[in-house]
């Protein structure tokens, strides 16, 4: 009895731990659900090329949303996959940049500690064979500390500096002199081996120059450094034409004698400072015009349908026809629709650019009235302490919901509100407030687009730049040459156009050739 008892007391704490596990999924499945229709209902994302992130309230101008925990820490497989793929990618970087960074420490001291240890060696091994050194070769050792000081100076100014992107592949005049030091060196090492250490040399300034030699070589390389790395890239030798392959914006560059991988890093870097930020919303507008207008195009067949079987029977051709026939339809259709749809898409910007021109005179009147409210105070105005002082934060918080509305409206009527936060524009203010702007200044960078440089580093910053070639991407700029560097939501596409040979003449004129008359007519009043 006592068995069946605590059989049944087990069957019962089973059965109440399946109903647990049961409500606990079915919880589970509503959160689900819940976070996919939040999801399929949130505004367009911003574009950023560190991956897909939750979008701010567009509504910061007028209602604050709170975010729950479960929507904010919830992660998908695909999440997961991504977040495991960047820090792959972000360690193999890593180790990348370390292993060069230890292996040019490494070869450095090499070169350093090399015409120092050809001058102690001998004192080291053979001491009492050496001959005394005299007044030249004593200036030999000022000569040579001076000169290993520059080459520490020069070194580091040329190569030890941060780096500025990490390249696909090794950079072939960089590693071109690194092979060259290192074969010097290890030449003038087996010179030394084989001249001075097997024979104990006793002529100790020959030593000494023969380290002043090797210090002396080392500068002409690191000249030749500067002229391969620095002055050879400097005299413009193409044009590229760099146009971003969503909105066709596009700008022209000037570059010298470079390879294709630096030639985009080149790029890369004047797109940043020149390009206006990729903004998606912008281009929503014409796809969504031309789905609305095939949305309304319908296909009926008047003869009748093919039956099931024969549509999905192999070797008929009967469905595949029916197919065709209906896409070349609709393609006439929309052919003809395309006639009149110009005065559609005239009237719908001419409306756009009115609403433009209202919110932005709505927006400039609110924030005129608002930078009238607040006062820089003076010196002997700051001596009287009045009651209400305030910092710059302080001001521009007191005085930016009067202008919010109007600057949330404006920026949802140029798809810009994905880009200014609430947090940032009051940042923005406070940054004009400080340093004394006009509204005109606060303004600017709300009424045109700035380049991308200027907006948060979430909406520009991409992890991870891919560079499209057909040509080896160490080798050197060529006319005619094509590359495209491709991320998350766009690529720029670059043409490379070698900048021509110009054949200039001279013609001289003497000044006293400059002889004029005047010529009268008879109609002439003069």
């Amino acid at each position: 009895m006592e068995s069946l008892t605590v059989m049944d007391a087990e069957e019962e704490e089973v059965l109440q731990v399946l109903e647990v596990c049961q409500t606990i999924e079915e919880f589970r499945e509503v959160i689900v659900t819940t976070i996919e229709e939040d999801s399929n209902n949130s505004p367009p994302v911003a574009s950023s090329g560190t991956g897909t992130k939750p979008s701010q309230d567009d509504n910061w101008g007028e209602t604050t949303t709170a975010v729950t925990g479960t929507s904010e820490h919830s992660l998908s497989q695909e999440d997961i996959v991504r977040i495991t793929k960047d820090l792959e990618d972000s360690v193999g970087l890593d180790c990348r940049r370390y292993f060069t960074l230890t292996l040019a420490v490494v070869m450095g001291l090499l070169v350093f500690l090399t015409p120092v240890a050809f001058l102690v060696l001998p004192h080291l091994l053979w001491p009492e064979k050496l001959q005394s050194c005299g007044t030249a070769c004593e200036g030999l050792f000022i000569s040579v500390a001076f000169k290993l000081l520059i080459l520490l100076l020069a070194v580091w100014a040329l190569f030890f500096r941060s780096p500025r992107a990490g390249l696909p592949r090794v950079f072939v005049f960089r590693a071109l002199l690194a092979v060259l030091v290192l074969l010097f060196v290890m030449s003038y090492w087996l010179f030394y081996g084989v001249r001075i250490l097997d024979t104990q040399d006793d002529n100790y300034q020959g030593i000494v120059q023969y380290a002043v030699s090797l210090v002396d070589a080392l500068l002409f390389i690191h000249y030749l450094a500067i002229v391969l790395l620095e002055l050879r890239q400097l005299q413009p030798r193409f044009s590229v034409c760099v146009m971003r392959s969503t909105d066709g914006e596009k700008r022209h560059y000037n570059l010298g004698q470079l390879s294709i991988q630096r030639a985009a890093l080149a790029v890369l870097e004047h797109y940043y400072c020149d390009f206006p930020v990729h903004n998606p919303a912008l281009l929503s507008a014409s796809k969504s015009r031309a789905a609305k207008h095939l949305a309304g195009l319908k296909v009926y067949n008047v003869d009748g349908e093919f039956p099931a079987a024969l549509a999905e029977g192999p070797g008929n051709n009967a469905a595949a026809g029916m197919a065709h026939s209906q896409s070349r339809a609709m393609i006439a259709a929309a052919a003809r629709r395309r006639d009149t749809s110009h005065n559609e898409l005239y009237y719908e910007d001419a409306e756009h650019e009115r609403r433009v021109r209202k919110r932005k005179a709505r927006l400039v009147v609110a924030v005129e009235e608002a930078f009238t409210h607040i006062k820089r105070m003076q010196e002997e105005e700051q001596k009287k302490t009045p009651v209400d002082v305030m910092d710059p934060r302080e001001a521009a918080q007191a005085i930016f919901p009067s202008m919010a509305r109007a600057l949330q409206k404006y920026l949802r009527t140029t798809k810009q509100q994905h880009c200014h936060s609430m947090e940032s524009i009051q940042q923005h203010l406070a940054f004009c407030i400080t340093n004394n702007m006009t509204p005109k200044a606060f303004l600017e960078s709300y009424l045109s687009a700035g380049p991308t440089l200027q907006y948060s580093r979430s909406h520009w910053l991409a992890r991870q730049w891919t560079l499209i070639s057909d040509a080896s991407v160490t080798s050197g700029l060529s006319d005619g040459c094509v590359f495209q560097l491709k991320c998350v939501d766009f690529s720029l596409v670059v043409t490379t156009k070698k900048i021509p040979y110009i054949q200039m003449s001279e013609e001289y004129i003497d000044p006293k050739s400059h002889k004029f008359v005047l010529r009268l007519q008879s109609e002439t009043s003069v």
